[in-house]
């Protein structure tokens, strides 16, 4: 995302290819998982996280250059985060009697699990760790876009000795998450990523018998009453909208604030949108790092193009962005009403979107007047 150049050529997988993990996972599952204590489970995700904390700069470094991140966050949230994940979750492991009292709890078996590419280190650990503390075996597809830090996680299994098949990595884009979510082998599903996809998965999955968990778009409001405390609030908006780019779920991508403090809200972020950084991701002063990759740069740029063409009034930081890479400079539009697409739709980017309110029923009635249900 930073340089336009080629990283890594990765293996597009087919049917016979999703098959030998889905068979793989199945004889993982009957043959060790199923059987071991939740204890001895949990010794190998401990094992798994310890690993991760001991390879943590190269997973940081790995993460930034292939999905674009800075690396501070790469560095100080998303690797510790994975690690913490693991660390979690094998305390859980032999817990969950106590945990469910009363519950004849009883694992799916074998889960299918498609993750996006926003957080593809950290979403990974929220489907593998969970899924192999409550006994299932798991085969997982990162993002074809970020796919590096899930296949170099599998020497991080092979490192930690799991037994074969619990755990299975594969690579490709849609038609092979396709395959996945229809797999005859599959209890479970579990998917984030995009509304649009979420709901044909929940179509093809409906009346299966398969588990599901979806976690799908967001349009996420930060409110601002005018007894805040306006430096604090403005630096809560800056991270809710700008950390990773604004690629993220629950993105505090609408800003509602009070009539009485709009003006003086409006003027202090546009004062602290000009000191963001903005640039290559490996360097560690970078606030906002490269846009994923091209296809999401387009779309960013669709929908500021309409927040204009609409009527919307437009600021940008004024920073220089670098010759080669995909980049998008902080945004925000005033003037925005709920009709607007930029207020309606998920862009996924660093663009934020300001409406005011008088009364506190006003306010979260426009918060929650949404399509989405996430956040």
């Amino acid at each position: 995302p930073a340089t336009e150049k080629v990283l890594a050529r990765i293996p597009a997988a087919g049917r016979r290819d999703v098959d030998a993990a889905f068979s793989a996972a199945k004889r993982g599952h009957e043959k060790y998982w199923a059987k071991l204590p939740g204890k001895d489970r949990g010794k190998y995700l401990y094992r798994i996280a310890r690993l991760l904390q001991d390879r943590a700069r190269e997973f940081a470094v790995a993460e930034s250059i292939d999905g674009g991140k800075p690396i501070k966050e790469s560095r100080d949230f998303d690797v510790p985060m994975v690690a913490a994940h693991f660390f979690y979750y094998a305390g859980w492991a032999d817990k969950l009697k106590y945990a469910l009292p009363g519950i004849a709890f009883k694992p799916y078996g074998v889960v299918g699990q498609i993750i996006p590419w926003n957080f593809p280190l950290l979403m990974l650990a929220w489907k593998i760790a969970p899924a192999l503390a409550t006994g299932n075996c798991v085969v997982i597809k990162p993002a074809e876009t970020t796919s590096i830090t899930a296949l170099k996680f599998a020497d991080i299994l092979q490192e930690a000795e799991l037994p074969p098949g619990v755990v299975n990595i594969i690579s490709g884009a849609g038609p092979t998450g396709q395959l996945i979510v229809n797999h005859p082998i599959a209890d479970k599903i579990a998917f984030t990523g995009s509304t649009e996809v979420g709901k044909a998965i929940l179509r093809a999955t409906a009346g299966t018998g398969k588990g599901l968990t979806l976690e799908l778009g967001g349009k996420a409001a930060n409110i601002v009453f005018e007894d805040a405390p306006i430096d604090q609030a403005v630096e809560g908006v800056i991270n809710g909208i700008f950390f990773n780019q604004g690629h993220v779920c629950c993105a505090g991508s609408r800003l509602l604030v009070q009539e009485s403090i709009a003006n003086v809200f409006v003027r202090k972020l546009k004062t602290r949108i000009a000191s963001l950084r903005v640039g290559n991701p490996l360097d560690k002063n970078t606030d906002i790092g490269a846009i994923n990759s091209k296809e999401q740069l387009d779309k960013i740029n669709d929908l500021v193009s309409s927040g204009v063409e609409e009527g919307a009034e437009l600021f940008q930081s004024s920073c220089s962005l670098p010759s080669r890479g995909w980049y998008f400079r902080p945004t925000l539009f005033e003037g925005v009403t709920q009709s607007h697409r930029i207020a309606r739709e998920e862009i996924f980017g660093p663009v934020l979107s300001i409406l005011t309110f008088r009364t506190v029923s006003e306010a979260i009635e426009k918060a929650n007047n949404t399509a989405y249900g996430l956040s």
